[in-house]
This record gives C-alpha cells, sequence and structure tokens, in this order.
C-alpha cells in the first residue's frame, strides 16, 4: 500500500533539473521532431542550452591575420569547454555537411541509434498503456510529448542562421581559443564555416508570442504530475520505467555524440597535446604562424622591446 503511494508521485520525475535535453540541442544546434518521443527528466528545460556555457565568452586569436575577439556563440563554448582538459591543446576540425555530410556520420550514428530507441521505448510504452487501458497514464504522456513539439518548434524558429560576418570563400582559417582554468582550443577549417560555428548569436531573442508559448509549456509541465497521480499502478510502473530509460539512452547519446553541429557545420576533435609550460604551446604555435602579434594580445607571451606589436582590430 505505501508503496502504491510513492508510485502515484513518479509524474513528478519529469521536474528533476537533468540538463540532458538542453545538451542534447547545444550538441546538435537545433531539435528534431523525432526529439517529441525522446521523454525524460528535464524535458521543459530545453532552452537552457543558451546558458550551458555559464556565461563565458573565451578570447579567440586568428593566427593567420592576428585578430582577436571573443567567441559568441554560446552553444559552441559550451562544446569546447566540454572537450578541452586543463593544460591540453585540443585541436578540432570543421567542415561544411552539405559538401561532405559523410563527416558526421561516424561522430553521430551511436548517438543516432540511441535516440532511436528512445523514441521506440516511448511507443513501445503508450502502447503498453494503451492496451492495459490507464486512460490518465496516456494523458500524462501525451502531455509530455506536447511539451517537447511546443519547444521544439519554437528552437527551430529561432536558430538564428542570418549573420556570421563577411563571406571569404576559398580562405582557410586556423583560431586558438583560451578558455578559463587553462583549457586551450585549435580550431581549423575554411573562415567561413569557422565564422558560422563561432561568430553571431546561435539562437534570437524569443517573440512575445513565443514567450508565451514557452510559459503554456511550463505551465503543463508543472501540471501534468496531477494527470500521473491519477493513473493506475501498472501505469506508475510503465512512467517509471519509461523515463528513466529515456534518461540513460538520452545521457548515453550525449556521451557518445562526438562533434558538434552548428548551423550546418560540423566541429570534431582531432588529437589533444599537453604542456607542461603555456609558454612552450605559445613559442611553438607562433613558429607554426610565423608571427607572434595574436600572442602578444593574449598576453601568452610579453611584448619584446621594438618588437612586434598588436595591430588587431577588435577589442578583447
Amino acid at each position: 500500500m505505501a508503496l502504491t503511494g510513492s508510485l502515484s508521485l513518479v509524474g513528478l520525475l519529469v521536474l528533476a533539473d537533468l540538463d540532458y535535453v538542453a545538451w542534447r540541442t547545444a550538441l546538435t544546434g537545433t531539435s528534431s521532431w523525432l526529439d517529441s518521443l525522446v521523454l525524460c527528466p528535464g524535458l521543459h528545460r530545453q532552452h537552457d542550452a543558451q546558458h550551458l556555457a555559464h556565461g563565458e565568452f573565451p578570447a579567440c586569436a586568428a593566427m593567420t591575420t592576428g585578430y582577436v575577439f571573443r567567441v559568441e556563440n554560446p552553444a559552441t563554448v559550451a562544446y569546447l569547454q566540454r572537450v578541452s582538459r586543463t593544460g591540453h591543446l585540443t585541436n578540432l576540425t570543421v567542415h561544411d555537411l552539405r559538401n561532405g555530410p559523410g563527416f558526421a556520420l561516424p561522430a553521430t550514428r551511436a548517438a543516432d541509434t540511441l535516440l532511436q530507441l528512445a523514441a521506440a521505448s516511448t511507443i513501445a510504452g503508450m502502447s503498453t498503456l494503451l492496451y492495459i487501458a490507464d486512460i490518465w497514464a496516456l494523458a500524462y504522456l501525451a502531455t509530455l510529448i506536447l511539451i517537447r513539439l511546443i519547444n521544439i518548434a519554437m528552437i527551430r524558429r529561432q536558430v538564428d542562421i542570418d549573420w556570421h560576418g563577411a563571406s571569404e570563400p576559398g580562405v582557410r582559417g586556423d583560431l586558438f581559443i583560451l578558455l578559463s582554468y587553462d583549457r586551450w582550443v585549435r580550431i581549423k577549417g575554411d573562415v567561413d564555416d569557422l565564422k558560422a560555428i563561432t561568430s553571431g548569436r546561435w539562437l534570437r531573442e524569443a517573440t512575445a508570442l513565443e514567450e508565451a508559448l514557452s510559459g503554456v509549456a511550463t505551465l503543463l509541465a508543472w501540471g501534468s504530475p496531477m494527470l500521473a497521480a491519477t493513473a493506475s499502478s501498472r501505469g506508475h510502473i510503465v512512467i517509471l520505467g519509461l523515463l528513466v530509460c529515456n534518461a540513460a539512452l538520452l545521457f548515453l547519446a550525449n556521451v557518445e555524440t562526438k562533434g558538434l553541429q552548428m548551423k550546418g557545420k560540423m566541429a570534431r576533435v582531432e588529437v589533444r597535446r599537453k604542456y607542461e609550460r603555456r609558454r612552450i604551446l605559445a613559442e611553438e604555435l607562433i613558429e607554426e604562424s610565423g608571427r607572434d602579434d595574436w600572442a602578444i594580445a593574449m598576453a601568452l607571451i610579453p611584448p619584446k622591446s621594438g618588437g612586434s606589436q598588436y595591430a588587431g582590430g577588435a577589442v578583447l
């Protein structure tokens, strides 16, 4: 009897403050309609994907030109924080998926399979509830799917791909990014691809209508446990199993995602190298790039008397 009473609270599980859905959104740069069948705790916090970088906008130097600026895309910053390591230089490459979609397959194949399993488990769970005729449990899951659909629609509308600087076709770029906690990142690729993932914003501000819909989705999320509370004991077990299973599969999908997809581009880690001193790293990159103005601007090395001075055009 006590167990039955405890299971009636299973609907509250969806309000757990997990960030798996937010991370999935940041890693893919958008959200697919299939995601509406991936039901796990924290699903109402999808827009927190904009805040996963915790407000960091790291300094970035174009080693080919000497210009220094900041990485403004919070999804890109969050990904770089995720893959970088203290005392290591993490090397990434960026590719345009329209020119070589096969580049994304090794990075996303396992994750896509796990997400398909999560969606299939939701369909199986709803089929089970339909078989046992638990209308309240079905209504609860339908409400969660509606919440997901609302949030997905807003994410897809707000993805901003209109601006990322002037086009420089055919020009190769080489960026050095200085993250907190002595984490260093180097990204190579076409300049247009580098601009797409580092400059401009990822999601535009919500309109009044989108803010209203977001409020509706939030209210539905907090009100949905009342539907679950009236479900049968078997319905509670199905809901519990489904939420836990989907959370585990989504967590594994995020872990198995080996790259960042953003505005039709993909950034992927190639290799990491540990350095005992930051000065050694700076000297190697200066020798390779053939200039030191960017390193002086980022305070990696002190300016030399009568030597190079920073002449870049952006403010740190």
